[in-house]
C-alpha cells in the first residue's frame, strides 16, 4: 500500500476541514468597530463624545468567562466616555449571571456604565440581573433615563424593556426631555424602531439579531429574530421617524459559529 500522501492530495483534504472550521474560528475573532452617527441637536460639548456599545454577551457552556474579560478589556481600551450595554448577558442558567456580572464590573468609563436587559436574561433570572447591575455600580435604564452633562450641556440617554419579554414605557425613559434635546435610547431588540412614535428619540442602539449569525453570500441570513426579516440585520436603520444602529453583538447562540457576521464591539 503506498502511504505516500501528495502536496495537491493533503491540500484536498485540508480544505473542506478549514471550511468546516472557519465558522466557529469567526465566532471568536472579537473586533472593535467605529461608527461616526448623528444624533440631532447634539450640544458642541459633545462632539467627539464616544460610547462604548455592547450586546449579546451570551456567557454560558459555549461562551466563556475567558471571552467575556476579553471582551471587558477590549471595551476599556477603547477610552469610550460612556459605556452602554444591550442586554442577553447568558446564554441560559442562572449559574452564568454571576461570573459574567463579576467580569463585567471591571467596566470604567468616566460617564459610566448603563444597561437594559435583554429577552435571554428574562428567561434566565430578571430579577438576579437587574440586581447585579446596580450592583457593579451600573445604572439600569430600564424605562429610565440619566441626563449626561458636560461643561454645561447634557444629553438624555434612556432605555426601555425588551421587546419581547418585558413593558416599553418611553414616556418614563424620556422624562422631561423636549424635541430640542438629544436624546439616545437603549432597546435591546431593534423591532422596537417600528413603535417609536416619538420624535425626541435621535438615535436607538440595539442588538438581538446577531447580524444574523450566519449570512450566505447572495441569500443573506436565513435566520432573524425579527419580524421585519432582514431589514434590522445590522449597521445603521433609518425610519421617517428615528434612526437604529444594530450591532452584530459579542457571542453567538446555538450553534456557536459565525459566517459573514463577525462578533463585534461598537465604539459610537
Amino acid at each position: 500500500m503506498n502511504l505516500r500522501l501528495t502536496r495537491r492530495k493533503l491540500l484536498k483534504l485540508c480544505f473542506p476541514v478549514a471550511g468546516m472550521a472557519y465558522p466557529f474560528v469567526e465566532a471568536c475573532w472579537l473586533r472593535k468597530v467605529h461608527v461616526t452617527l448623528h444624533v440631532p441637536n447634539l450640544p458642541d460639548p459633545f462632539k467627539g463624545f464616544k460610547i462604548a456599545f455592547a450586546a449579546d454577551l451570551h456567557h454560558g457552556p459555549v461562551t466563556g468567562i475567558g471571552f467575556i474579560r476579553k471582551t471587558v478589556r477590549l471595551i476599556n481600551a477603547l477610552g469610550a466616555d460612556l459605556i452602554a450595554l444591550g442586554g442577553d448577558y447568558v446564554l441560559a442558567g442562572k449559574v452564568f449571571i454571576d461570573p459574567c456580572f463579576d467580569a463585567l464590573k471591571a467596566l470604567n468609563a468616566p460617564h459610566g456604565v448603563f444597561a437594559v436587559l435583554g429577552n435571554h436574561d428574562h428567561w434566565t433570572d430578571p430579577v438576579r440581573t437587574h440586581g447585579r447591575i446596580k450592583e457593579c455600580g451600573f445604572t439600569d435604564l430600564t424605562n429610565g433615563g440619566r441626563w449626561i452633562e458636560k461643561d454645561g450641556a447634557r444629553f438624555r440617554l434612556a432605555g426601555v424593556g425588551d421587546l419581547w419579554e418585558d413593558k416599553q414605557d418611553l414616556e418614563a425613559a424620556l422624562g422631561e426631555a423636549t424635541e430640542e434635546d438629544a436624546c439616545i435610547l437603549l432597546s435591546h431588540n431593534p423591532d422596537y424602531t417600528e413603535i417609536v412614535e416619538d420624535k425626541r428619540v435621535g438615535l436607538i442602539l440595539s442588538g438581538h439579531t446577531h447580524g444574523g449569525q450566519v449570512v450566505l453570500p447572495f441569500y443573506g441570513a436565513p435566520l432573524v429574530p425579527s419580524a421585519y426579516g432582514q431589514k434590522y440585520l445590522h449597521g445603521l436603520v433609518k425610519t421617517p421617524v428615528t434612526q437604529v444602529y444594530v450591532t452584530r453583538g459579542v457571542a453567538t447562540i446555538y450553534p456557536p459559529v459565525r459566517f459573514c457576521a463577525p462578533p463585534e464591539v461598537v465604539l459610537v
